[in-house]
Formats: structure tokens, C-alpha cells, sequence
């Protein structure tokens, strides 16, 4: 069962948070932008309000949160609602489909990785975007997570693991940029992208179908 309820009672709570650490969203999409690179027909998996969609051109999302996919719709998005391990799409649909801290949030992150394997073209890829859970700031929401009404129920992973459901779907030619530097209250100005992994928290990751 998708865990929305945090986002149904939350949602004006979650989405200000992008206000609230303004450089780190900046920063977390310019890393999405090294390597997504191109405007084709894609989808974001998880689009919540959308703030990551908008800007990048996505123009289909799926969501399981009733009150963030309205909030997503305000963008010009279309919105079905619906679960990642469970895809309301044909096979090789899209160009690209879009992951931002969504695997955290996944009942089934291999069932989810094998559906999205399937809705892309032969030539598609797949971007993830998440919390590093080896990083410093992967690190304190691990440990603070119970008093965190999103965080309370997330599973987070290690870059190893995620290129372990990555490649058992049947995913390969792997590319990494990373971000997120210091504490998110630290945060003044946009921080670096950097090629690979394992110093930055927010990592992301590019796999070719």
C-alpha cells in the first residue's frame, strides 16, 4: 500500500519545504539537468507537486496522493493517479521516466524498477534521484526518521543498492552526478554538481534501457 497519508495530511507542509530550502531544490534540480539533457516524451514517477516536472518539461506524472497530484495538475501536468508498481501505461511508451526521492517512499522498489523498464522506448533511460543512505544527511534522517511524519515509514538505500535493482531489471551504461554538500541549514547559494558518487548526498543516478 503506497504510504500517502503524511502527504494527504501534509501537503501544504511538504511542498513548502522547497521554499523554505530554496538552494537545496535549486541544486538537487540542476543535478537532475546534468544529466537529463534533452526535451522528449517523458514521465515522473512519484511527481508529487510537481516542482520538479515543471521546470524540467515533463508533462505526464503519476501520483497516489489525491492532494499532491492537484497540486502537480496547477502545472499543466497530467496527473493519473496511481503506483509505481503498477504503471497505468503500454510498454514502451516514454523517452525517460523520472525518480526524484520517490524510491524511499516504494512498497516494491524492484517491481517498481521492472515497470518502469517496461513503459520506456528501446532507446529510453531511466533517472533517479535520491538521499544517499551512507551520506551525512541520508545518515540523520535514518536516525531521526520516527519524529518525521514523511520519513517515519521510508526504506533508504545506498548507491550499491540501487544499482543492484537498477541491474536486475535489466538496466545498464550507468551515469552519476552528485550534490548536497553540507547540512541542508548551511545552504546559502547553489551548491557544486560533481561527476560520480559518494561525497554528495543527493545522488543521480542515469540508466539506459
Amino acid at each position: 500500500m503506497a504510504k500517502i497519508e503524511p502527504f494527504e495530511k501534509y501537503t501544504k507542509q511538504y511542498d513548502s519545504w522547497f521554499d523554505k530550502y530554496n538552494y537545496v531544490y535549486q541544486s538537487e534540480l540542476l543535478a537532475i539537468r546534468k544529466l537529463l539533457k534533452i526535451d522528449k516524451n517523458g514521465v515522473e514517477i512519484g511527481i508529487g507537486s510537481g516542482r520538479f516536472a515543471s521546470p524540467l518539461g515533463i508533462k505526464h506524472g503519476i501520483e497516489p496522493s489525491n492532494k499532491m497530484g492537484k497540486l502537480a495538475m496547477k502545472h499543466g501536468i497530467k496527473v493519473i493517479k496511481g503506483v509505481a508498481e503498477n504503471l497505468p501505461y503500454s510498454d514502451n511508451m516514454f523517452d525517460y521516466a523520472l525518480m526524484v526521492t520517490t524510491i524511499c517512499f516504494l512498497d516494491d522498489i524492484k517491481k517498481a524498477f521492472d515497470e518502469v523498464y517496461r513503459i520506456l522506448n528501446h532507446d529510453g533511460f531511466f533517472i533517479v534521484g535520491f538521499i544517499d543512505k551512507e551520506s551525512p544527511i541520508g545518515k540523520i534522517y535514518q536516525e531521526n526518521k520516527v519524529n518525521n511524519p514523511f520519513y517515519k515509514n521510508a526504506n533508504f538505500y545506498s548507491v550499491r543498492e540501487v544499482l543492484y535493482y537498477l541491474t536486475n531489471s535489466g538496466f545498464e551504461d550507468f551515469s552519476f552526478c552528485q550534490t548536497i554538500f553540507k547540512a541542508l541549514e548551511e545552504i546559502n547559494n547553489i551548491e557544486p554538481v560533481k561527476k560520480g558518487y559518494g561525497k554528495g548526498s543527493f545522488i543521480v543516478i542515469k540508466a539506459n534501457k
